[in-house]
């Protein structure tokens, strides 16, 4: 009986020893298989991953490349405002077309200019805001009256350029509006487009003075020229002219800013050799 326990006994813990490293090996199985099922998990994206997360992070950009418009750090383009209108081109001076009413008198002073004659004193004034210096007005119109083209060559007229005391007449450098007001004080309609010679003014169209004029083929200083020689010719008599013939020089007293009707823009009296460059009077 006792051996036979004994043989029992020793059957028994062969079965448990078996029993265990059965259950050792198949849990080390598990374990392994387990760590494997979890790497493999089929639940989890690219997008959870750490290689995920370096895709994430943004390509670098060249540093030289312009930003695209849509980059928060690109420079706004500029305002549709800043640019030029197509009603005013580029380096086109701007017209004040309402202007203050109050005038500035050029300071600057100058010596007789013509021969012989009457002599007219004529002082220059500014309407204040055109952005047009008095001085250097007055300085522009001293050169066309004195020159030997002008009026004086007809050795009855002369002018001067003075600043106070006496004077004969103004010239008048005024907005659209206000040279519209003043001409009408005799009955002319000016239509905030032309000159005029009224009472003791000549009216000078800041627009004309400013931009010349469409009809004139010539330079903004010789259309200066063709303002002041028509209205002052107006002051000492002459009365309106037209075109002589085609080809030939339209007269300073003729409306050419109406249309040159076959001659050439011109803003002189007189040509360089002193003949007087008239037309048909205009009745």
């Amino acid at each position: 009986m006792r051996a036979a326990s004994r043989t029992r006994r020793r059957s028994v813990r062969r079965r448990r020893l078996a029993v265990t490293a059965g259950c050792t090996a198949a849990a080390a199985v598990l374990g392994t298989a387990g760590l494997i099922a979890l790497n493999h998990d089929p639940a989890r994206t690219p997008a959870d991953g750490p290689t995920a997360q370096a895709r994430a992070v943004p390509e670098l950009t060249d540093p030289t490349a312009t930003p695209s418009p849509a980059s928060p750090s690109a420079s706004p383009s500029p305002s549709p405002s800043a640019e030029p209108s197509s009603a005013q081109p580029a380096g086109t001076p701007e017209i004040v077309v309402h202007g203050s009413g109050s005038f500035a008198t050029a300071t600057a002073t100058g010596a007789r200019v013509g021969s012989g004659g009457v002599l007219r004193r004529y002082r220059v004034e500014v309407e204040e805001g055109l952005g047009i210096d008095p001085n250097t007005a007055a300085a522009a119109v001293q050169a066309v009256l004195s020159d030997p083209r002008g009026w004086t060559t007809d050795k009855r007229d002369s002018f001067q350029l003075v600043s106070s005391g006496s004077y004969d007449f103004t010239v008048k450098i005024a907005s659209p509006d206000t040279t519209d007001a003043i001409c009408a004080t005799d009955g002319l309609d000016t239509q905030g487009e032309v000159n005029c010679d009224v009472g003791k003014q000549v009216m000078v169209n800041s627009k004309r003075w400013l931009t010349g004029s469409p009809q004139f083929g010539g330079s903004l200083d010789d259309y200066r020229a063709l303002i002041i020689n028509h209205e002052v010719g107006h002051r000492i008599g002459h009365g309106h002219e037209t075109c002589p013939g085609a080809g030939k020089p339209a007269p300073a007293m003729m409306q050419q800013i109406y249309g040159l009707k076959g001659c050439v823009a011109n803003a002189w009296p007189y040509d360089s050799d002193g003949r007087y460059l008239g037309g048909p009077a205009v009745r």
